[in-house]
């Protein structure tokens, strides 16, 4: 496939829409790119823009799409919901039988509440970690995302390995965030269990919640230290923390019982969305009883007046019934897929000198470019060739392969061998070009 993809209509859909929309985009994330493609359609594990040119795609709408573009249980299932009305501001039998499902999944489920966005059940989730310990202050790590609000949009440390106490409040991330929402908000190194430890020796009785990704996806896709995730699930129950596990990417990506079923450690409370919907928003929140019947008893407020909405709660029963089905045949053509992929692109890179780091898991894994074989911290993450980074995806994108503007991969139960074979013919070039 050659390089040199037609774009003319995106441009001028581009220079159309930045008049009237802001930035010409409606989320940040998508003014990557020169410029910001519009798609018309989506199917399987392709994407159309209005060109007409056809991609393998590995964004998956940033990942919720686990089965693929509009998989038929999940576009009927919605379907059959249109006539019968969307908003009820009640209760249906549709959102018990999700939160069952939810509850038989997923470790620690006792009590569960469903939203839409996993900004939003982040926040709900802090919110109750307040009210149950009487603590303002929580925990998060460089590199983990959780959202766009003040008070979780921030990545530099506060306390630095070694210290024991912060050495500078934590720092917005953007014009216009309230540098004092960020007041309670302690920023520590991940995978350090050593710095963890002696900063909630001194100051555990402060704070409410630990708040993580199970696997820094948001940053290189890195894993867990061995035992690493034990040792904090312990440092919270020594120090009455509730630990919170962000699985907005990691929910039923790594299996149906997420990271905490991978890892065998749960959470107080965890957070999902992304691929719970197979591309509709929808968000859980599940934990403790003894932690959500606050919210149950209305001493907590979570509202929301798309909560349950009929659609969204069709497609999340879909999408789980879909993966769940034949023993999990869907995870076994995900991981058949992704790991050939992730296999294939390693050898390549071998092959022809490179430098491209490969790391994750087969249903979403990470590519950049440096002198470490991994990528183990956010540090690592940084020194990495961002500028290498950048050309070998766009040369991905004008020969037909999409992963996300960070060098995220999400592999979904519709991609397989043709779209393995083109993705690695496309690597090759895109390899060749920035050699």
């Amino acid at each position: 496939m050659t390089a040199s993809l037609d774009h003319s209509q995106s441009h001028a859909h581009h220079t159309e829409a930045a008049r009237v929309i802001a930035g010409g985009v409606n989320s940040n994330v998508r003014l990557a790119g020169s410029p910001p493609l519009c798609f018309s359609r989506a199917h399987g594990a392709h994407l159309m823009d209005v060109d007409g040119n056809d991609y393998v795609d590995y964004a998956l709408g940033m990942g919720p799409a686990i089965l693929g573009h509009a998989p038929a249980v999940v576009t009927e299932a919605v379907a059959r919901t249109l006539e019968t009305g969307q908003l009820y501001a009640g209760q249906s039998r549709l959102e018990l039988e999700l939160a069952r499902r939810l509850q038989k999944h997923i470790p620690g489920a006792e009590r569960v509440r469903i939203g839409m966005t996993g900004s939003e059940m982040v926040q709900a989730a802090l919110r109750l970690a307040r009210a149950a310990t009487g603590r303002s202050q929580f925990i998060k790590f460089a590199g983990h995302y959780h959202g766009w609000f003040d008070n979780v949009l921030t990545n530099e440390l506060t306390a630095l390995p070694g210290l024991t106490e912060p050495s500078r409040p934590a720092q917005p991330q953007t014009e216009g965030q309230i540098p004092h929402s960020l007041t309670d908000t302690v920023v520590l190194p991940w995978n350090d269990l050593t710095t963890l430890r002696t900063y909630l020796h001194r100051y555990g009785h402060e704070i409410a919640a630990i708040l993580m990704e199970p696997v820094m996806c948001n940053t290189g896709v890195i894993p867990p230290a061995p035992r690493y995730l034990e040792g904090v699930r312990g440092l919270c129950d020594e120090h009455g923390i509730v630990f919170i596990v962000d699985e907005v990417v990691t929910g039923f990506r790594l299996g149906l019982s997420g990271a905490q079923g991978h890892f065998g450690v749960k959470g107080d409370l965890a957070v999902f969305a992304k691929a719970l919907g197979g591309g509709v928003p929808i968000a859980a929140l599940t934990g403790r009883e003894a932690l959500m019947s606050r919210i149950g008893s209305g001493a907590v407020n979570h509202s929301g007046t798309y909560n349950s909405n009929i659609m969204a709660v069709a497609a999340g029963i879909a999408t789980l019934d879909a993966l769940a089905a034949n023993d999990g045949a869907a995870y076994e053509r995900i991981e058949s897929a992704g790991q050939s992929l992730m296999d294939e692109l390693r050898a390549l890179a071998r092959s022809m000198g490179s430098n491209l780091i490969v790391q994750g898991y087969p249903s979403v894994f990470h590519t950049s470019f440096g002198d470490k074989p991994v990528i183990g911290s956010l540090e690592d993450h940084r020194r990495c060739d961002a500028e290498r980074q950048r050309r070998f995806l766009d040369a991905l994108l004008e020969r037909g392969v999409r992963p996300t503007s960070r060098g995220t991969w999400f592999v979904s139960a519709a991609h397989g061998e043709a779209e393995v074979e083109r993705t690695l013919d496309a690597a090759r070039g895109a390899l060749e070009t920035i050699r």
